[in-house]
């Protein structure tokens, strides 16, 4: 509905999942015929730009026609944690010690207080006491930015790559309302900490594509491995979901909400795969990151 009464949509989000979100959004607002082609009509642009630091992009994506953003998920690793033995045990860099003040501390100072990331009491806390531990290990760069930057996962941001990002946006939305010229095909990135360097390329769709394509995806599992195993695969694979559901056509195997029908389909996790479906069957996967778009599985397994 609302994004649907747009011509263009131009986006300018702070994080991935976001980026995920609206434009399996926009995909599925995609109506396509018989052929898997789609309508025209249907099809509302999106104008994505972001920066970081002097560096920034701006790309133009016709959703399931030029590849989308889900095509080219692996170009953004997953956001990076710092595993808790290291925190506790060895710190070696500020972050470290940030994370320690803020995972670890907080919590046993605070156990009834939740963390308010916008409050600067709160925050000068969490670098005091970093500070503190810093100089416990003899490391130094704990800095109130940085702690800001860690605990809020803060991007840097300078106001003249985003002015150049976002005049670039801006021309690709006039040229695609007005059809005054040839759009960005599909990829523009800038790079400005040594110099001015620009560079155009065309970013090719993905042909497993769960977002932007029809294709039925292909698992093959071992034949002890459980439910539970699948859906953590699914979240730690090059999928990335987050929460995923998982269905056939006549069995629900795994509900992550309503909180009833989590409960009732809990007792599937344990059980192993092969004892739920059948080998070649289909399996309908539904996960709030790509919203309403549905990814089918084809599982097969080995002995």
């Amino acid at each position: 509905g609302f994004y649907a009464s747009f011509n263009c949509i131009l986006s300018g989000l702070d994080n991935v999942e976001a980026r995920r979100w609206l434009n399996a959004t926009v995909c599925g607002l995609v109506q396509v015929d018989e052929d898997g082609d789609p309508d025209p009509s249907t099809i509302i642009p999106i104008i994505d730009g972001g920066t970081e630091g002097f560096s920034g992009q701006a790309r133009v994506i016709l959703p399931r026609v030029t590849s989308c953003f889900e095509c080219s998920l692996d170009a953004f690793p997953p956001q990076r944690n710092f595993p808790l033995c290291t925190i506790a045990e060895t710190p070696r860099r500020p972050e470290h010690c940030i994370a320690y003040a803020s995972i670890l501390e907080w919590p046993k100072q605070f156990p009834e207080k939740k963390m308010d990331k916008d409050s600067p009491q709160d925050m000068t806390w969490v670098y005091e006491t970093a500070l503190e531990r810093a100089k416990k290990y003899n490391i130094s760069g704990v800095t109130y930015m940085l702690t800001m930057g860690v605990v809020k996962n803060i991007i840097p941001a300078v106001a003249s790559t985003n002015a150049i990002v976002s005049a670039a946006c801006v021309g690709e939305a006039v040229k695609l309302l007005t059809f005054m010229s040839q759009n960005l095909n599909t990829y523009h990135m800038y790079m400005g900490s040594q110099g001015v360097y620009t560079h155009t390329f065309v970013y090719e769709r993905k042909e497993d594509c769960p977002v932007c394509t029809q294709t039925v995806r292909k698992i093959t599992l071992r034949k002890d491995e459980t439910l539970n195993q699948l859906i953590q695969q699914l979240c730690e694979g090059d999928l990335r979901l987050k929460s995923p559901s998982l269905t056939t056509t006549n069995k629900t195997l795994y509900m992550q909400k309503p909180p009833a029908l989590e409960k009732a389909t809990r007792v599937n996790l344990d059980k192993a795969v092969s004892s739920l479906v059948a080998s070649g069957e289909e399996v309908t996967v539904t996960d709030p990151v790509v919203q309403n778009i549905n990814l089918a599985l084809s599982i097969s397994f080995t002995p």
